[in-house]
């Protein structure tokens, strides 16, 4: 790579005894060139992620595949198609977006003019999680090329097949120079973090997110923190068998590990036993009497992973699923009834294909029971009350709320994704991440042909306070 003076693909740093540190030193000089700053080079870098999404969508749904049993299908539509149209929406708005925006310069300033326009942090690091590997390593990525900057990515290690994919094929289609992968585990990652960048992207746990920080506090670089916790879904009435099935393929996409997936279930005791006889139904219905012989159903991680959610199948009752096998990492849909809130279940974010169903009183007890808890990342309703809806909108504080579905909000590339609190800060998706890697920097131009600010110079003299307090 002619960046660091080595002829190796990004995944190669390590095997080529190339350290981090000159790695980001190299990603910094082609950015001071001033090479990813024009229109022209960021189109090229969209079109290229668009080129590589579309020509090698087999191979990296072969390494998802790998890392995670998913389907090709379930790759393309949860992880290929909504970073494809990502990088398409950026494409189609590049121009709006970087245009400047005139500001009203007050009379007193007069003749003078003001205005914002957007620029490039600079150098960024993007560090991804192994859940979507591939969705949430390249859409960040999209806006801080859109925004003009140059980027260091760090794929996770716990889905190594993915990684080496990305970090084998960007190089052949994005700038080589403006935009470098480095894979690895931990060490890898604590390296990166002790250099300087000018906006760190994280996606993963809450343990790690501190540790990013606390990196980040050392040179003050601002961070995006997409966290987790606990989502949860409140049912109150409605039509059951859709909302069965939404919550179902909400809570299974990607086996369950997804940051928005519904965590938990807080039904009201009138709708509860409705519900339950329908969450078996539905999960029978996407994936058939036998989960483990469906080829819709993912796969957990790896075997600390599964062990840790085995673990929890005896945090209550099991409606149905809980069986499971380690080898091949398949854990069934499981439906757990008389959960206390006290139960290991509860305690963390599940991130797998568990759903616990807890019974309240009414809403006014469902909120309360989600207000007493960290903010989580999303939040569900499920109701035909109009009243309902706003007063969960009023009173719940999470990432997002949502109406009657599950999950499937972060496919509206118009609405902002990201947490509160402990679920996460700052938010991206479409023009919120072009924002997230820009400052909005004002610009002020003021002529000295006539030196109208004269009437605001010492001396101050009766008749000039009394001019400037009425101009200002």
């Amino acid at each position: 790579m002619s960046a660091i003076g080595v002829e190796a693909s990004s995944a190669d740093f390590s095997e080529a005894g190339v350290s981090v540190a000159s790695v980001v030193a190299a990603v910094r000089r082609t950015y001071d060139s001033g090479r990813t700053r024009p229109l022209g080079w960021r189109r090229e870098q969209l079109q290229g992620l668009i080129r590589l999404l579309a020509e090698r969508e087999d191979d990296l749904n072969a390494a998802l595949a790998r890392d995670l049993g998913k389907n090709a299908l379930e790759g393309y539509l949860t992880e290929l198609s909504i970073t494809r149209a990502e990088a398409e929406y950026a494409l189609k708005h590049l121009a709006q977006w970087t245009r400047s925006t005139r500001v009203p310069v007050p009379l007193g300033l007069m003749p003078a003019s003001a205005k914002t326009e957007p620029q490039p942090l600079g150098v960024v690091l993007v560090i991804a999680p192994w859940n979507y590997p591939v969705q949430l390593l390249l859409a960040p990525l999209i806006g801080a090329l859109a925004a003009g900057n140059a980027a260091v990515l760090k794929p996770s290690e716990l889905a190594p097949a993915t990684s080496r994919a990305v970090a084998e094929l960007l190089p052949q289609y994005l700038d080589p120079d403006a935009v470098v992968v480095v894979e690895g585990g931990q060490e890898a990652s604590t390296e990166l973090l002790a250099e300087q960048f000018d906006s760190i992207f994280f996606t993963g746990g809450e343990r790690v997110g501190r540790v990013v920080l606390q990196a980040a506090a050392k040179f003050l670089t601002p961070v995006t923190l997409e966290l987790g916790g606990k989502s949860p879904a409140v049912v109150l009435d409605g039509n059951f068998s859709a909302i069965a099935r939404r919550l179902v393929y909400g809570k299974l996409l990607n086996a369950g590990q997804t940051c928005v997936a519904p965590d938990y279930v807080l039904v009201t005791e009138e709708a509860a036993p409705k519900l339950r006889k329908h969450l078996v139904r539905a999960v029978a219905e996407l994936f058939g009497k036998d989960p483990a012989k469906s080829a819709d159903l993912g796969r957990i991680i790896n075997a600390q992973h599964w062990d840790r959610l085995n673990g929890l199948l005896d945090s209550g009752t099991v409606l149905a699923g809980g069986r499971g096998d380690r080898n091949s990492l398949y854990l069934e849909p499981t439906i757990l009834t008389d959960v206390s809130p006290d139960s290991p279940v509860m305690q963390e974010e599940i991130f797998g294909p568990i759903l616990p169903v807890l019974t309240v009183k009414d809403l006014d007890e469902a909120i309360t029971f989600i207000n007493a808890r960290p903010v989580p990342l999303a939040s569900y309703l499920y109701t035909q009350s109009a009243a309902a809806r706003k007063t969960f909108e009023r009173r719940v504080r999470a990432g997002s709320v949502n109406h009657n579905i599950s999950t499937v909000q972060l496919a509206v590339p118009g609405l902002p994704f990201g947490g509160a609190g402990a679920s996460g800060t700052g938010a991206y998706h479409g023009k919120y991440t072009f924002d997230t890697f820009s400052q909005l920097r004002p610009v002020f131009t003021k002529g000295t042909a006539l030196d109208t600010l004269k009437v605001a110079y010492p001396p101050y003299n009766g008749l000039k306070r009394r001019l400037l307090r009425r101009l200002l």
